[in-house]
């Protein structure tokens, strides 16, 4: 089957939002319970894909083919970025959610480490009250050759309106990962992040980055909420390792990104407020 068959392939989920996984988050993040509301990206907590011992792949993700393109020879995978846009119309405790997903493209690159497989998806999420949000994520596949972390030089100096440290421990990406269903071994296995995927350690979530960015934005807006949301992965981040959370006001809208302790960017973000 080629990547042709995969475009415009689309299924639906349901789900339901509970008022417990939304007090879970916040004690993981750290943040005041938000009530029945879920702040911004939380929704990543929905729509997860347990499966039996022999459904999960050595990596701990559920094992290759279905709904995406099997690439079983790119044992590499992350989630890249992705693009957000939001109506206003929030997720609430007790309410059921559905998202309809749909392939909208797969490219094949041959990059600096070999063949790359990009794959982009779309979400559409709606509650009883009609649409919430629309989200697209950028998927990458890589085979296991070549350096899983390239020396990166320090970015340029960043005016920082918001500015946190934090060394995201295990205990951290333990309860994340818990919390979203990740069964990826990357971020709780250190001898398999180091011996199969070349990490020297494990590897915080590029979703739980952009959790914590977007909260620093909104702290630079009270009572404003995000109209739309940008992020792009250009590095890894491991645990125990400090990593600096900076936001600031750009004209009508928002910039934010993570820096390792030599000062490069692991993500970058942008948004726009409503």
């Amino acid at each position: 089957m080629g990547f042709e068959a995969f475009i415009g392939r689309s299924e639906t989920q349901e789900d339901a939002l509970d008022a417990r996984q939304l007090a879970r988050m916040a004690a993981t993040l750290g943040v005041a319970p938000p009530g029945e509301e879920a702040p911004a990206l939380w929704h990543w907590m929905l729509f997860q894909d347990w499966r039996p011992p022999e459904g999960v792949g050595a990596d701990g993700h559920p094992r290759r083919g279905g709904f995406l393109p099997a690439l079983e020879d790119l044992p590499r995978r992350m989630w890249a970025g992705g693009r957000l846009s939001f109506t206003g119309n929030p997720l609430r405790a007790g309410e059921a959610v559905r998202r309809v997903s749909t392939i909208l493209s797969v490219t094949e690159k041959a990059g600096g480490s070999g063949r790359l497989v990009f794959v982009t998806l779309r979400h559409a999420l709606s509650n009883p009250r009609g649409p919430v949000l629309s989200e697209e994520q950028d998927l990458v596949y890589r085979g296991a050759e070549g350096r899983a972390v390239r020396p990166a030089a320090p970015a340029p100096a960043f005016a920082a309106e918001f500015r946190r440290e934090i060394a995201p421990d295990t205990v951290l990406l333990f309860r994340y990962s818990a919390l979203t269903g990740n069964g990826h071994r990357i971020h709780y296995d250190a001898d398999y992040a180091r011996g199969e995927e070349g990490y020297p350690g494990l590897v915080v979530h590029g979703p739980l980055q952009a959790t914590l960015l977007a909260g620093a934005m909104l702290a630079l807006a009270p009572g404003r909420r995000l109209a739309r949301f940008a992020f792009r992965a250009l590095r890894p981040a491991f645990a125990g390792a400090p990593l600096a959370l900076l936001a600031r006001r750009e004209g009508e809208g928002l910039l934010a990104e993570s820096r390792d302790a030599a000062g490069a960017t692991c993500m970058a973000a942008d948004a726009a407020l409503a």
